[in-house]
């Protein structure tokens, strides 16, 4: 925590609480608070309080933000209950651990914390991402504990511009009341909703995990060809419009259809996931479709479906180009009335959902030759995406494997930080006919391998390692693997010192005529270092 960061004993505030000499007099709320005692007194009503509270801060006390937020003690987890000045989605995302951040802070220690300057404090995680513009670094934020029985049972907290620091004081002193007020009734609530606290607590971390990971900012990547796919995602997300995913396998379409879902309107409905060439034909239907009891030898009981399962949200249909004939027919007939029935039985049943289907087949020319439905195809092509494979999307390449170097390493606990140039150079010369795919495989594989924290040429499959990338002609003996790390240090070495051939000699204990016949047999240049 910096200076501008102040930890608060409540009882240290000495001010007069009916100062008005900023204009903005606090005597107002007294009734108010006498109000919410009434409140606390008579019914035990939460929620009522909280909406007194609420309007209070933002009406009386001119607070831009505020939240009350409980703690859920078993799963040491502290969740936004009730706000004003946050979206929902920002809500969701307002979930931290014990002694994460300021709120979590304030939770552990059970003192009150002043921040004058969001800006200026590095602790200040913003995990709603509700303080985005540059207005709002310049407020203040506070977060006081609500006690009972030297007890954290959550906090309120709040912010806003201040020219005073009375006034601030005064508020923090004013809302650390509140907090006290409401605390017994606090303690009642999460003892009574137990289950339902924790139900909220954990449904909010898994949406907003959900949403976090499936959402289109998390899809790596900055090329132009990606950026089409990103402004094209954006467009259908908020519509009930069919999707139809097109790219070879590998390039990621299952990640653009979460992403579609879980920036729609059905974010919150169910999203079912079904790859038509993972099952055999005879079973294709009964998935899909469900099926009556007794319709077929095995079929002991009755069976929802897919599509029955996806009411209210998505569909994805990966591999589509890979169903029969007689399973498209019926497939065309939910996409043009959305009903279906069972296998086995004769009753109608509605759905309303979204389908996103996927395939890396050539459709057009299966259509030509009779394996896929033309009228099939054109219901599902409303709207096409086309993703690009990872050949065409320049230095993602490089994005994307910086990317899966950090995740690997920390989920394998490798200490591996970098990647060396000439890796960088092999990797973006591949022609990666798998795609992403491939390219997360071949990043995991050298991890493995890597030492000394970095992934070098000779940490890369086989298949990477040309001549043309090593700079040599050499073959997979003993002699081309000291070839191969001779070169690796060289091209590190001049790339340390922006080609600076002494220092460059210096580092790998050589004399700068040895290091300039060795750059001569590698075809290196010291000017292509300045250069970088």
């Amino acid at each position: 925590m910096t200076d501008d960061s102040i930890a608060i004993e409540i009882d240290d505030f000495k001010d007069e609480f009916t100062g008005c000499s900023t204009g903005e007099c606090r005597v107002s709320v007294l009734p108010i608070l006498f109000q919410i005692s009434q409140i606390i007194t008579e019914t035990e009503d939460l929620e009522r309080a909280l909406t007194l509270i609420l309007g209070v801060m933002e009406d009386r006390m001119k607070i831009v933000r505020g939240m009350v937020s409980l703690y859920d003690r078993e799963a040491e987890t502290i969740f936004i209950h009730a706000s004003f000045g946050l979206t929902e989605e920002q809500k969701q995302r307002g979930i931290y651990s014990l002694g994460e951040g300021i709120t979590g802070r304030v939770v552990e220690s059970g003192k009150a914390v002043v921040v004058p300057h969001i800006g200026k404090e590095p602790g200040f995680l913003d995990r709603t991402r509700s303080r985005m513009e540059t207005a709002a670094l310049d407020r203040t934020f506070f977060c006081v504990p609500i006690l009972h029985a030297k007890k954290v049972l959550g906090t309120i907290s709040a912010e806003r511009v201040y020219a005073s620091r009375r006034l601030l004081r005064q508020d923090v002193e004013l809302l650390a009341t509140i907090a006290s007020m409401i605390a017994p009734a606090v303690e009642l609530y999460l003892l009574e909703n137990n289950d339902k606290v924790r139900l909220e607590s954990e449904n909010r971390r898994l949406r907003t995990a959900l949403k976090e990971r499936f959402h289109p900012s998390n899809i790596i990547g900055n090329s132009k060809p990606m950026m089409g796919v990103y402004e094209l995602i954006e467009k259908v997300a908020t519509t009930k419009a069919t999707v139809l995913i097109l790219g070879e396998s590998g390039v990621g379409k299952e990640l653009v259809a979460n992403a579609i879902h879980y920036k729609g309107d059905s974010a919150d409905g169910p999203f079912v996931k079904f790859n038509c060439a993972a099952l055999p034909e005879s079973i294709v239907e009964s998935e899909l479709f469900g099926h009556e009891k007794g319709s077929f030898t095995g079929a002991a009981g009755q069976r929802k479906g897919r599509f029955e399962l996806a009411d209210g949200g998505s569909i994805f249909l990966d591999e589509v180009g890979e169903l029969s004939l007689p399973i498209q027919a019926k497939l065309l007939r939910v996409l043009q009335e959305k009903t279906f029935e069972r296998v086995g039985g004769n009753q109608p049943i509605k759905v309303n959902l979204r389908v996103i289907a996927a395939t890396n087949r050539n459709l057009p020319e299966m259509v030509q030759q009779g394996r896929f439905r033309e009228d099939l195809y054109y219901r599902l092509n409303v709207f096409p995406i086309t993703i690009p494979p990872l050949r065409e999307r320049g230095s993602d390449v490089i994005t994307l494997a910086d990317h899966f170097v950090a995740r690997i390493a920390r989920q394998s606990g490798k200490d591996v930080k970098r990647i060396s140039t000439p890796a960088l150079n092999m990797l973006m010369s591949y022609h990666w006919p798998g795609n992403v795919r491939e390219l997360e495989n071949v990043i995991e594989r050298s991890v493995i391998l890597a030492s000394g924290g970095v992934i070098h040429g000779y940490d890369l499959p086989p298949s990477l390692q040309t001549s043309q990338e090593t700079g040599t002609s050499f073959g997979c003996g003993l002699d081309a693997k000291i070839q191969a790390v001779e070169y690796e240090m060289i091209v590190e070495a001049l790339k340390a010192h922006k080609g600076n051939m002494s220092k460059a000699a210096e580092e790998l204990g050589l004399t700068r005529r040895m290091l300039g016949l060795r750059m001569e047999k590698y075809k290196l240049s010291y000017k292509s270092f300045r250069k970088g």
